[in-house]
């Protein structure tokens, strides 16, 4: 039998740990769902108000939207988590967009694109790992997720055509990219428009997760330590990379991410904890995004 999660615990779960912004973006989604347990239906732009309640005046956003950098400036990673928060509320505010963007612009690398992380990081407590590259390079983690977010929205600005650039080139000489690297590279080859350029890159990138051992194909494997997924990969039916995996595998990591509710109603993560309060707004983001993942599966 398939396994599905138990909704009522995901929601008492939601309400009673999650921020204001991830609990909004529960009712968006989930409102009328299970035995009603999501309550009163979400009001248009309540996802939109509470992710710009996280933006800067320079139009960036920090203060922890992105929960492992809790400093109050400006990262290119909240800004990322902006663009996502309101795309899957369908919340799409141009005005927050645009000036996000032009931030960007501002302190984009030489080459275009994003960075790791801002050296303003320093500034407040964040995770060992945010750490500035030297020479300030353009990262293909923050700059294929931002640039895909933006395309799936038929979004156009300057700093999106250099990041753009910045992603083809670097994916025509990708050899050995880490798990994370993947994320920003399928993030852009999935909405980037040019289709028939982005077949042969991802004829070509694709299967590197398989050949570079970036994820684990045995749910038993993804519960030691920090491992990556299928569904991380590929969490749609409609996703790029779900070509990559058999319909067995699918169905077993589905079964596995059900099952990885705990007793709270919450799912947890296994990346380092470093941090109380960033691991209770990382649960409370994971708890809606698995939801969301199993309900488009057909699991929830």
């Amino acid at each position: 039998m398939k396994k599905t999660p138990d909704f009522d615990a995901a929601a008492g779960f939601v309400a009673g740990h999650a921020r204001v912004v991830d609990r909004r973006l529960f009712q968006r989604l989930f409102s009328g769902g299970a035995a009603g347990s999501a309550g009163s239906a979400g009001s248009a732009g309540a996802v939109r108000d509470a992710v710009a309640a996280y933006r800067n005046s320079d139009g960036g956003f920090g203060f922890a939207l992105e929960p492992d950098c809790r400093a109050a400036a400006s990262q290119p990673a909240a800004v990322e988590m902006a663009l996502r928060l309101m795309d899957l509320a369908d919340e799409w505010d141009t005005r927050l967009v645009t000036d996000a963007v032009d931030w960007l612009t501002t302190v984009a690398p030489a080459e275009g694109g994003a960075a790791f992380v801002q050296p303003s990081v320093s500034e407040g407590a964040h995770a060992p790992w945010w750490v500035p590259e030297e020479g300030h390079p353009a990262s293909l983690i923050q700059t294929g997720q931002i640039a895909g977010a933006l395309h799936a929205r038929g979004f156009a600005h300057p700093w999106l055509d250099r990041a753009t650039e910045v992603m083809w080139s670097r994916i025509d000489a990708l050899a050995s990219p880490s798990g994370y690297e993947m994320f920003g590279v399928l993030a852009f080859l999935q909405h980037v428009p040019d289709r028939p350029r982005a077949k042969a890159p991802f004829a070509q990138a694709g299967p590197l997760l398989l050949s570079g051992g970036l994820v684990a194909l045995d749910p038993s494997a993804a519960a030691e330590g920090e491992a990556h997924t299928p569904l991380e990969f590929a969490p749609l039916p409609s996703s790029l990379a779900r070509e990559l995996f058999s319909e067995a595998a699918i169905e077993a990591y589905l079964d596995h991410l059900a099952g990885g509710q705990r007793d709270d109603g919450g799912w947890t993560f296994n990346w380092p904890s470093w941090s109380p309060a960033a691991e209770a707004d990382w649960r409370g983001f994971l708890t809606v995004d698995n939801l969301r993942i199993l309900r488009a599966n057909g699991r929830a």
